[in-house]
């Protein structure tokens, strides 16, 4: 699995809330309250550096990713 700098991880923070992360980096870009404040502003970070987003339950375990980077198998449509 890809956790290098081409993905961004909306995680649950230990101290309670949502962090916005950069794969690879040591600190949160944002912090949300919310798990869906986290997720929509990193749909949109994620969008504008054309990364994997990967959405993380409480457990830490991805339970859901977008891609808005180099996919090799963009769906037709």
């Amino acid at each position: 699995m890809a956790k290098g700098p081409e993905t961004h991880h909306v995680v649950s923070n230990p101290n309670g809330g949502w962090d916005v992360k950069r794969g690879g980096a040591p600190r949160a870009s944002s912090h949300h309250n919310t798990k869906q404040e986290a997720i929509d502003s990193a749909r949109k970070i994620s969008r504008n550096q054309g990364t994997e987003l990967r959405i993380h339950n409480k457990d830490g375990r991805i339970s859901s990713s977008d891609s808005h980077g180099n996919d090799p198998f963009p769906p037709r449509g």
